[in-house]
């Protein structure tokens, strides 16, 4: 009997041990500890002008004080050490409470903090953002206006061009699905010639935006489920990112990235879901099939 005794003790100790480490992992390491994935990404409209450009998207923050400031001062460093030539935001600087039943103004106000630490970003180009479901869903005047006083540039259903070299590249930026994102709008001024880049928050439009004249969207929205069990996937996703909730994916020859955030909703847990930054190279096939490759240096960047 004591030999069983013991079994049970050490089984027990296991079980404990191993929730700890898990709970220490999934509650303190991971999600203060954003990591850096890098992609290439090669758009066949790419002018030769962009081969090379680089994107550093985030997204996701939801700041609080407590729970996403680590990650979010973590995540700037990171985006400063690699120098890109934009970056870009895809949502969600605030939070809506669980407990209100419907929209929450006060939310809001935690965008003043979140876009003072943003401003902190430095790239060749400069910040641009879309909102996400809990920024419309608090206030979206509110919130784009503590954006762009800290030199954050908004878009809702409207484009913003890059030019280089005399070609342009097109920012694409709607409104949430939350509300009312325009395409159709946001596309008006974009010719069909040249290459669009789409930011909406959640992935999901990826079904609409696919054969329309969009060469690449990047989104955020899912948190990649925040838990994400191997063999298994996330227990929850929120509507809009069920069916492309993290990584890259080709929806009918539209390439989609769906980055899974730095900040937590509910719980402040992650689970094999760390937080991340992207940095994304764009290539073109043009320069490609002419043997062309250009090196951009953001030496300069402010």
């Amino acid at each position: 009997m004591p030999s069983v005794s013991r079994r049970k003790f050490l089984l027990t100790a296991g079980i404990a041990f191993t929730t700890l480490a898990l709970a220490e992992d999934g509650v303190i390491r991971e999600p203060n500890h954003p990591e850096l994935v890098r992609l290439q990404m090669p758009l066949r409209r790419l002018p030769s002008a962009f081969d090379g450009f680089t994107i550093a998207q985030i997204s996701d923050f939801h700041y609080d004080p407590v729970f996403s400031a680590t990650p979010i001062h973590r995540a700037i460093e990171i985006v400063n050490r690699v120098r890109p030539d934009l970056v870009v935001l895809t949502g969600d600087f605030v939070t809506i409470p669980i407990y209100a039943a419907n929209d929450d103004p006060k939310a809001a106000k935690a965008a003043e903090p979140c876009a003072k630490l943003l401003s902190g970003l430095h790239s060749r180009i400069g910040s641009i953002a879309v909102l996400g479901n809990h920024d419309v869903a608090s206030d979206a005047a509110f919130v784009t206006g503590a954006l762009e006083h800290h030199g954050i540039q908004v878009l809702c259903n409207r484009s913003f061009p890059i030019e280089q070299d005399g070609m342009r590249l097109w920012l694409c930026g709607l409104d949430s699905m939350a509300r009312v994102p325009n395409l159709e709008h946001a596309l008006d001024a974009v010719p069909n010639t040249e290459p669009a880049i789409l930011l909406v928050h959640e992935p999901d439009f990826a079904d609409e935006a696919s054969g329309r004249p969009v060469d690449l969207q990047l989104s955020g929205h899912s948190h990649g489920g925040q838990i994400w069990l191997p063999g298994i996937g996330a227990p929850w996703l929120p509507l809009h990112a069920r069916k492309y909730p993290r990584g890259r994916y080709d929806v009918r020859g539209l390439p989609v990235y769906t980055n899974i955030g730095l900040g937590t909703i509910r719980l402040p847990v992650r689970l094999n879901c760390t937080p991340e930054v992207t940095l994304i190279t764009l290539r073109s096939q043009q320069a490609n099939r002419s043997g062309q490759r250009r090196i951009y240096t953001t030496s300069d960047s402010g």
